[in-house]
């Protein structure tokens, strides 16, 4: 009989982010709203300019993406020409299989390796950018992380990772999603959808393991620490969304309730347009004059040293 691994430990964490992502893997574009078309492609590149402090950047020449998921980062980024080649990585198999067939289905070429963010398969100094998006809150020793992302980096090279949630951001969220809980049946018999018996899928669609798969969030000083403490220079840490992430909390919530082929599409269309617009917002006028702690996301950036000698 195979040990149980202890509850919080590493391994725990590590079996349960794969088991979840790999289940989670066939609604994941659809759950999460990703475009792949023009949409996507400015989402994408608006947020890694943003991290890296909107400096135009050359293209990227080897990018290895770190926990990518169904490829949202990585398959817009190679089709806006901001990285030439694309390695992508992420603990969960199902993942990487969904992410292949988009690139297939895109006409991209991408190289793909199921591994953990603290053992990169990789030799040292083999990319110009590591990044990656919503994946550090998920990762055990992020100093070990760390210092991977920094082994595999050229002289020179830069790291960037968007979509990291703040302490107050994880704070915020929790009050839209209780408030639509509570009028999540009212919603249900507005828009003519019934209840999702999620009792009855868990096991098939992965719920019950949500509450174990994020284990941090985030204070500006912590990211700063963790690229220093890998001896990456220059860093820089941004705060992104805050009405859209409120709004954005509050449809996932609402959605979620119910059963997904019952949802309107013209509530769909009016859920993402909204979010777009309030993202907007977020991006011309809060960001500019808030501090970064304030909002949802926490987005970082730093660089290896030039003269960095492994």
């Amino acid at each position: 009989m195979a040990a149980v691994a202890a509850p919080g430990s590493p391994e725990r964490i590590k079996e349960v982010n794969e088991r979840y992502h790999d289940v989670a893997a066939s609604e994941y574009d659809s759950k999460w709203g990703i475009d792949f078309g023009e949409v996507g492609q400015e989402q994408v590149t608006g947020k890694l300019r943003k991290a890296l402090g909107g400096r135009p950047e050359p293209p990227f020449g080897d990018a290895l993406e770190i926990g990518a998921g169904t490829g949202y980062f990585t398959l817009n980024l190679l089709q806006a020409g901001a990285i030439r080649r694309a390695t992508a990585t992420d603990i969960s198999p199902g993942m990487l299989a969904t992410l292949e067939r988009n690139a297939e289905r895109l006409g991209l070429e991408v190289q793909t390796a199921a591994a953990e963010a603290e053992v990169l398969p990789f030799p040292d100094r083999s990319f110009d950018l590591v990044f990656g998006h919503a994946v550090l809150h998920h990762i055990p020793d992020l100093r070990q992380a760390f210092s991977e992302f920094a082994r595999v980096l050229r002289p020179g090279g830069t790291l960037a990772f968007c979509g990291e949630p703040s302490r107050y951001g994880d704070f915020l969220a929790a009050i839209p999603k209780r408030t639509a809980l509570l009028t999540a049946p009212l919603w249900r018999r507005l828009v003519g959808a019934s209840a999702r018996d999620y009792g009855r899928e868990a096991e098939y669609n992965g719920h019950d393991l949500e509450p174990e798969v994020d284990v941090h969030a985030f204070s500006p000083g912590m990211l700063r620490a963790l690229c220093e403490s890998a001896g990456l220079v220059d860093v820089r840490v941004r705060g992104e969304e805050l009405l859209a992430s409120i709004h954005g909390w509050t449809v996932r919530t609402l959605e979620a309730s119910a059963e997904p082929d019952q949802i309107p599409w013209g509530w769909r269309r009016f859920a993402f347009r909204s979010y777009i617009a309030l993202q907007k917002l977020d991006n011309r006028v809060l960001e500019r004059r808030l501090p970064p702690q304030l909002f949802y996301n926490l987005l970082v950036s730093a660089h290896l040293p030039k003269g960095a000698s492994r």
